[in-house]
Formats: structure tokens, sequence, C-alpha cells
């Protein structure tokens, strides 16, 4: 099993696609295309059981994609233990604001003396040889997410919390939620100025910083300011794309007869 934190060190940024449709076949679509990881969206996206979850995983880790889960809320702690059982190597936990906030997601996935984490790795045992209390504590990530004006301000705070892993931007509820307006890319200076300063905590605090971003050009440039946990597209947005390039050549075709 491929991990995500030994393709981190790796690389200088890691580039992944998210996985929002319930439909194991879909994400292994997207493991089979070399991205570097994959989150699987239980929050915004289609999943919403592990009737749905593991099946996903499955797939994703047979492609040896590493696989991140976004858990549906950030104070769901069955959720993040379940998601960390089923085979996901981190969570992404949304809307976080508070240090207390930040605590409980971290505590929810590590085991004793560390975290409240309850023994039963159904899944990620059979693919972690030698799976112990100590190799889940090391292998799973806590990502909090970026994205208030609370969190924003606490950032600091946030990410000093003991087993916080990094910070991962949410562009659109952060942009939102500082009156920015619908748009979430790099050319929003109110969206840069704060995405730099998320850069610049994570690099005092030695987290990871990650960023949610709209498409190859957006994930190339996030990565230059320092992001390290790219998000470059979504499975949905990849079949909606593909099929109106598809129908936009077919018109080409059909006009120049």
């Amino acid at each position: 099993m491929q991990l995500i934190r030994e393709v981190l060190e790796a690389r200088k940024a890691a580039f992944g696609a998210w996985c929002v449709m319930d439909n194991s076949f879909g994400a292994e679509l997207v493991g089979r295309a070399g991205f570097d990881w994959a989150c699987i969206d239980m929050q915004h996206g289609h999943v919403t059981s592990s009737e749905t979850l593991v099946p996903m995983l499955q797939a994703l880790n047979r492609t040896d994609t590493p696989t991140l889960v976004r858990v549906p809320w950030k104070s769901d702690s069955g959720a993040i233990m379940r998601a960390l059982d089923a085979g996901a190597q981190g969570v992404v936990i949304p809307m976080v604001d508070t240090p207390e906030e930040a605590a409980l997601a971290a505590s929810a996935c590590r085991y004793p003396p560390v975290g409240e984490r309850s023994w039963g790795p159904m899944r990620i045992s059979m693919e972690v040889e030698g799976y112990t209390p100590e190799a889940g504590n090391a292998i799973a990530l806590c990502l909090v997410m970026i994205e208030t004006s609370q969190g924003m301000a606490r950032i600091d705070e946030l990410l000093d919390v003991p087993g916080v892993d990094g910070a991962y931007v949410g562009p659109a509820d952060l942009t939102i939620s500082h009156g920015g307006g619908l748009n979430f890319r790099s050319d929003n200076a109110m969206l840069h100025e704060m995405a730099e300063t998320v850069v610049e905590a994570c690099a005092r605090h030695g987290k990871l910083a990650g960023f949610h971003a709209n498409g190859p050009a957006e994930a190339a440039h996030w990565a230059e300011v320092g992001f390290r946990l790219v998000a470059v597209t979504a499975d949905a947005a990849l079949i909606r794309e593909g099929a109106q390039r598809a129908l936009s050549e077919l018109r080409e075709c059909l006009d120049a007869r």
C-alpha cells in the first residue's frame, strides 16, 4: 500500500482528484488515471454511507492510490473512525472554527494514549502488513479545513493543536465567508492573500498546506504558491467537461462538412 506520507516526502507537491459520485467504478477510473492521491467527499458529495464508501476505498486501494475522506461534519468522530477503519489514510475535516473542534478531530484519528480512536481496523489492517495502534497513528493524516472567517483568524491556534497534520483551504466557503463573492480562483486578490497566510502559517508550524484548486492551471499556480497537497479536479467535473468537449468537437466536424 502506497502511503500518502511517502508520496509527500518524494514530491514538492502532490496532485489529487476528488470523488463526489457514489460509484466504485468511477473511483477506480480516478485511481487508474495516475493521480498522486484521491479524496472521497462525504460532505457535499453523494457518498453518504459505509456501504458506498467501502467499495470505493477498495477500488482506490486496488490502484494503489492513497485516499483521504472528507467526513460529513467536523463533530462526527464516528465517521472519522469508520473512514480510517475502512482504508482511508486520512481525513479532511470541514468548517473548523476552534482549537477545540480541531482537537476533537485529531483525537478521533489516533489510538490511546494520544487519542480516543477505538480499535477495529477492519480493512486498513489488511492493507498494511503488521498494522498496530502505533502504525495507525503514524499513517493517519488529520487535515482541518480553513474555510470560515473564524478559522482563518485562528489559523495558528488550529495548527498548534497536537495531532493536526495540516490545513486544507476550501476556497469557496472561505471567500464567501469574507464577502469576497463567487470568484474562487487565483485572480481573486482577497482569496490569494488569505491563501498565502495559510501557507506561511503551515510553514511556521511545520504542517502540511493543502488547497482545493479549480482545474489544472489553477492547481499549478497554487503549488507554486507553496501548497503541497493540491486537488486538481473531481470525477463529476471530468465527466461534464469530457462530455461537453466531445459534443463541441462533433458539432465542429459536422459544420465543416
